[in-house]
């Protein structure tokens, strides 16, 4: 039988530093949902008590607050040993929920409950989305993931998250390294790896602005998302083929942007396939 959705709950964890608007702005869209039986697990970053003085002006959230060192990965850890509800999801500290979205994921477990996970997408304020997301749903593998994959519209079951175990502190925002970000793609191939059913709906969104980067910017992010996809795919063993295109895709993107002019998107494909070459070649072989 089923389980109802309202009696299954959810663990929110929130890795925060230096931010203050856009938090608040989360835990008003959290204080907003329709489903209730959920918990916001706050691991704090900061030196300071701006988030202990946010945290008490939403009196109406059942809230633990953790503090660790600095480093997503390292933040999404320090939460796991304090886990205790059904489901968990990885909220940004800089997203919204929209009202709804608890209720339906929680509906959504609850009539399937050979489901391990479900993944959504992110959408702007005005529901817009980057073309880079599969349109489709599917049942994730480790093929076609890629697409499919964000940290703040990850939502598991928590039996999962204690087989998957920790998230790899060498990946993510804060982790050192040439590849700091990934570690929510890498977390869901692991969970995939062992066994699990993961489904990605395009219809479950959640809120976040979309960010605009100078030509530099672009750049880095070229390099660091190209090396977290380099690393992965030695570090899992993919297979020649799957390698080779994911090392490749990127010329692509360098032809197609030359031929319409834009030097700087060009420029970000290429950083990207540096990126995805270092990370590959960086990465341990198992």
């Amino acid at each position: 039988m089923a389980e109802a959705a309202p009696d299954l709950r959810f663990d929110l964890v929130v890795a925060t530093v230096d931010r203050t608007a856009p938090l608040d702005a989360l835990l008003a869209s959290l204080e907003a949902q329709t489903h209730r039986g959920f918990r916001l697990v706050v691991v704090d970053q900061n030196t300071d008590d701006r988030v202990a003085n946010l945290l008490a002006a939403h009196p109406d959230l059942e809230v633990l607050h953790l503090r660790s060192a600095r480093g997503l990965s390292r933040a999404r850890n320090t939460a796991l040993p304090e886990l205790t509800a059904d489901l968990v999801a990885f909220p940004d500290d800089d997203c919204l929920y929209p009202a709804d979205l608890l209720e339906r994921v929680a509906r959504r477990f609850a009539d399937d409950p050979g489901l391990d996970g479900l993944t959504g997408r992110a959408v702007a304020a005005d529901g817009s989305a980057d073309r880079s997301w599969a349109p489709d749903a599917a049942v994730l593998d480790p093929e076609n993931l890629w697409n499919r994959v964000i940290s703040f519209a990850i939502f598991l079951r928590r039996g999962l998250v204690e087989r998957v175990g920790a998230f790899d502190e060498r990946l993510g925002l804060g982790a050192g390294s040439l590849w700091s970000s990934g570690e929510e793609v890498e977390y869901v191939l692991r969970a995939l790896r062992s066994g699990a059913r993961v489904e990605y709906d395009p219809a479950v969104t959640v809120t976040h602005a979309r960010k605009h980067y100078t030509g530099e910017e672009l750049r880095a992010v070229g390099l660091r998302d190209g090396a977290s996809v380099g690393w992965m795919l030695r570090r899992h063993g993919y297979g020649a083929r799957t390698t080779a295109r994911m090392l490749l895709r990127p010329v692509g993107g360098i032809g197609a942007s030359l031929v319409r002019g834009d030097v700087t998107r060009a420029s970000f494909h290429a950083a990207t396939l540096l990126g995805r070459v270092r990370g590959y070649l960086g990465a341990p072989s198992s």
